[in-house]
Parts: C-alpha cells; structure tokens; sequence
C-alpha cells in the first residue's frame, strides 16, 4: 500500500539551494515584505503534514468507492468531505490568491511545492481546489469588480468552489464549433445560458456550499470560430445580494463518467437549462480569457504528473530495498539471508535512477517555470516582464506535456519494480497508473500541447521565444567553465543545446514550404527540447549539491551527482534519435493513403 510521505528537503533543496528563490522573492517589491524564510518554512511543513497524515490516506479508499450520482446530487467518497474541510480551514484554497479579496498572496514559486504535494497524496481530490484556483485566477484577471467582489471571497475561503466548462459531445479541442448558446436578460445585465457540456471535472459534488462554473458559450450575433466564443460565470445556487447563496440556478448534473482513474472525482455531464450568468471579460474574447484558467491548469497537470511520480517513486524505492530477491551478479551481498535486496540488481537500479532522474529533475523544472510566473506577475521591469511572460509562453506546453509523459513512464516502472506486486491493488501502483493516465488527456492533450509549442511558440515567431531559453543555457555554459564540479556537463549539454538550435531552425525553414512539417515534428520536438530541460536543470543541481557532497553521509546531496551522471550517460542521449526523426520530414508519415492505414 503507498505510504506517501511530503518529500519536504527535496522541495527545499530545490527552492533554496538550486535556484536561491527568497534572494529572488526579496529582489520583487511586491513579495518582499510578504514572503519570509519563516512563514515559508511553516507553510511547507504544514502542507507536508496534511498531505501525508490526512488526505494520501484516503486515496485508495476513494479509488475503490468513487463517486455516487443519484438523480442529479453526487456523493463524494468516504473522508473526502474532511479532508477537503482541513484544507479549506488552513486557508490552502486561497495560497496564491489576490489578498484583495482574501487570498494569501503567496507566489507561485511556492506554491507550485504545496501543488506537488496535494497532487501526489490524493490527485483526485487535490483537482477541486486545483480547478478552483484557476478559476479564481481567470475571475480575478478578467472580471469586472462587481463580480469579483461577490464571488472571490467565497471562493478563496474554500465555501465555494470552481469548474470549467469548455468540451461539448461533439467539440472537443476544436471548441469554435460549440453549441451552448447565451442570450441577454435584461434582469440585472445577465444572461440566459442554455447547452450541455461534457467532461466537467468537480462539476457537481457534496463538499462544499456552491459550485461556481466558468462556462464557454456564444452570443446571437458571435462570428463563426473560436471569435465568436465568450466566457460566463454560472453559479449553480444565485447569490443574493448580502452574498448568501439563493435559489437554484438552471445548472444540473446530467450523469457522471464511469473511468479509468481519478475515480475519487466527479466527472460530470453538466446541463445548464437556461441558466442565469454573467459575462466575464469582453463579449467575443471568451477563448482569451478562459485561456487564463487553462494555462494556470496546465502547469498544475504537469505538476500533477510529478506528483504521481514522486508516490511511485518512493513506493518503488521502499520495495526495491526491502524485497529479497536472488543474488547480485558480484556475488551474495547479504549472506546471513536467503537472497539480496532487489536494489542490488543493475536492471533494477535502471529503473530507480530513471525514476529518480525524472522526478527530481522534474520537480526543478515545475519550479523554474514557477519561478518566470513570479517575475512576470511582480516584477516592476517592463522589459523583464516581457521576457518573463514569453518564457512561460514557451516553457508552459513543454511541463504540461514533458512532465506528464514522464510521469506515466515513472508510474509504469515503478509497477515494473513490483513485478507481479505491481499489477494487483495491494501495493498502489497500479492506482497511480490509472490515475496519471488522464494528465496526458486533459487540459489539451499532450499532442496538442507540442502543437502549441512547435506551432505557436516557435515557428510562429521564428524561434525568438525560443532564443531566450537558448541564451540563458548558453550563458549558464559560458559562467561556469571554471566549476570544476560541473565541467564534465558542459560539453555534453552544450552539444544538447547546439542540437535544439539545429533542428529548431530546420523545422522553422521546412514549414514554409511544407506546412506538415510542424505536426510530424511537434511530439519528437517537445521531448527533445524537455530532455535537453532537464540536462539544464541537473547542470543547475549539480552546481548546487556538488559544495556539499563531500563527507555527505546521508548521500542526499552525493546522491544527486551521481544520479546526473547517470542522467546525462542514460538518459540524455535520447535527443540523438528524436532529431534524426525530425531531419527525417514529414514525407513517411503522410505519403500513405487513407486506405493503407
């Protein structure tokens, strides 16, 4: 059974050690007087405790009971009302919210730490206050003050919470062709919202007072396309004017999914039968503005991904050490027993290092990308918030998707490390493959995510989003020639770097001429760039832990060395084949004919 435990120094490590993010925090005016070391190290530990003690216990049962639905009305899992009552009254909902209107402020950096730890206890439940922060965030930026000053609050506190309501049955990435209709009422400016939408996560549930849905619809004379597609709040109970919730909305939950995984959450079909809303943003510019949410969920997903594979990280860890199994190849390491611990095995320690490679040098990248998110939302310098709000432009699709991706490949091996244990239910592994699954699906879909970055984020603009990735490796490169400690990266992440530069231009110059060079291209595309990522983040981490390595008798900190070592020798060469495959063109993947598939 998983015995998650909040990997607290890990997050420390990498908030202080590898990025030095307070020197970064007091460098932002608006943070500084807000954020300090201690109230930091309070939240984490207190987030640490609530995730391993109170809500990671009662994922496998909220696996195994799921959600009810009954004429409309959902029932969450047993204990999941509590422990989402316990991260409501230790005001978690609202960590990263506009104090304006009761939020805590805090800024993403860390944040994103208190995400990972929610997401890898129990992702099921960590999605309700994950989807309502996103929303908060899109209310907060887009709303008008009426609106935010009546819905934030309850929000923020937790008493309320938030969906979005974007696929329809037949619209699902292409959203220009949703139905669901709004038409003006001339009671109190709202309108008439009619339509149904489809994969609602949280749509409807039992564990909090109201459930406000941001809601994707078309006004009667909206152009053709995603132009035409305009962005309403639609809270399921009205809200009287003393901020007390009324009567009934025309919201209701039509059914909910039967799953693969998740199964703790309500995956709702959602009817709204003329339901009153409000006009959030400016009419026509919906996409936009809902995009404001999406891209906050995005990071979460990717976080969400290395959540799971943190838990199935240290379940497969714990097991490889405790599992007696043969003898190693050098002979018996423990004689006094029948067999060796699994760790003695080379295939074995395979899989954990490329578990561990990913996971912690995945939990660096979540943080970097956190860390522009920061300098783009507080920073007073025009042209350093430029810089910042288009490295996350960039970077966003590569940790939905990157992370993601090697978060089911972390799940997959470590249910490998069980062997049999890893397929029944006893041992938890097999939940977390189920559960992960989905981050590769929702949020847009990991192929869509590399369409984005190939498409939006670099052919678009002719790679000068991307320059700016590739200016901050060079110059990590150049600064650190005489760092003894990292000198052995160097070369091989400059030859990773000069590798991306190539193929970034050669896809660039093809899709001008061939404009299927972008899609054959955009999946190999995005792991070669996340791979070459995370040679930088492990550069980064070696930089930071090699000072400390020497007389290290807990091997935390020599640990990281050799596992970029191992990093950089096993894992990094992949980008070798992923851009021969790219250089290779798009001819092989569409030459085929329809009825040769």
């Amino acid at each position: 059974m998983l015995n998650y435990r909040a990997p607290i120094r890990e997050i420390r490590f990498v908030l202080n050690e590898v990025f030095g993010i307070p020197a970064l925090w007091a460098s932002l005016p608006k943070l500084a007087e807000s954020v300090d070391p201690d109230t930091v190290d309070a939240i984490l530990e207190e987030a640490g405790k609530i995730t391993s003690g109170v809500i990671a216990p009662i994922n496998r049962t909220g696996d195994e009971q799921g959600c009810k639905w009954n004429d409309g009305a959902v029932t969450t899992p047993e204990g999941f009302k509590e422990a989402y009552q316990t991260i409501v009254d230790g005001g978690w909902n609202g960590l990263g919210g506009n104090p304006g209107f009761g939020g805590m402020g805090m800024p993403k950096t860390l944040v994103a730490q208190f995400e990972e730890m929610l997401q890898a206890s129990n992702m099921a439940l960590g999605l309700a206050p994950m989807l309502t922060a996103g929303a908060c965030l899109a209310l907060d930026a887009h709303g008008s003050e009426e609106l935010k000053a009546k819905y934030l609050p309850s929000m923020y506190s937790g008493l309320w919470s938030g969906a979005m309501n974007l696929t329809e049955a037949h619209a699902g990435t292409d959203l220009g062709i949703i139905r669901t209709k709004a038409e003006p009422n001339d009671e109190e400016g709202s309108y008439i919202v009619t339509g149904t939408k489809i994969f609602i996560t949280w749509g409807e549930h039992d564990m909090v007072e109201n459930i406000i849905h941001l809601v994707l619809a078309k006004l009667p004379d909206a152009p053709k396309g995603p132009k035409g597609i305009s962005l309403f709040l639609v809270p399921k109970l009205l809200v009287n004017e003393d901020g007390c919730v009324g009567e009934r909305n025309g919201v209701t939950c039509g059914s909910i999914e039967k799953k693969m995984g998740i199964k703790g959450s309500a995956t709702c079909v959602m009817n709204f039968d003329g339901a009153k809303g409000w006009l959030v943003g400016e009419p026509h510019k919906g996409l936009a503005a809902m995009f404001t949410m999406m891209n906050y969920e995005r990071l979460g997903v990717g976080i969400q991904g290395m959540g799971a594979a943190e838990a199935s990280l240290q379940s497969a860890r714990n097991y490889a050490l405790e599992r007696l199994q043969s003898r190693a190849p050098t002979g018996a390491q423990q004689p006094e027993k029948a067999a060796d611990p699994l760790i003695v095995h080379p295939d074995v320690r395979r899989m954990l290092l490329t578990m561990k490679s990913y996971v912690e040098g995945g939990r660096a990248f979540s943080t970097y990308v956190a860390q522009w998110l920061d300098i783009a939302k507080y920073t007073g310098d025009k042209e350093r918030r430029l810089q910042a709000e288009q490295m996350v432009a960039l970077l966003t699709p590569v940790a939905k998707a990157f992370l993601t991706d090697r978060g089911l490949e972390v799940c997959i091996i470590g249910q490998q490390v069980f062997g049999g244990h890893g397929y029944v239910r006893e041992w938890g592994q097999e939940q977390l493959v189920r559960d992960v699954r989905i981050t590769q699906i929702y949020e847009g879909t990991n192929g869509i995510q590399a369409l984005d970055l190939m498409g939006r984020k670099v052919v678009l603009n002719q790679g000068r989003f991307f320059e700016l990735f590739a200016q901050e490796v060079a110059e990590f490169i150049e600064i650190n020639q005489t760092n003894t400690a990292v000198q052995p990266y160097l070369e091989p992440l400059a030859a990773a770097l000069k590798q991306l530069e190539s193929v970034t231009e050669y896809v660039i110059k093809s899709a001008a001429e061939d404009p299927n060079e972008v899609g054959a291209a955009s999946v190999d595309y995005l792991d070669l760039f996340g791979l070459t990522a995370l040679a930088y983040m492990w550069a980064r981490i070696v930089k930071a832990a090699a000072p400390k390595a020497d007389g290290d008798s807990f091997g935390f900190y020599s640990g990281k060395l050799k596992t970029a070592r191992f990093y950089y020798d096993r894992l990094l060469p992949k980008t070798v084949s992923l851009a021969q495959a790219i250089f290779n063109g798009s001819d092989s993947i569409m030459t085929s004919t329809e009825n040769e598939f």
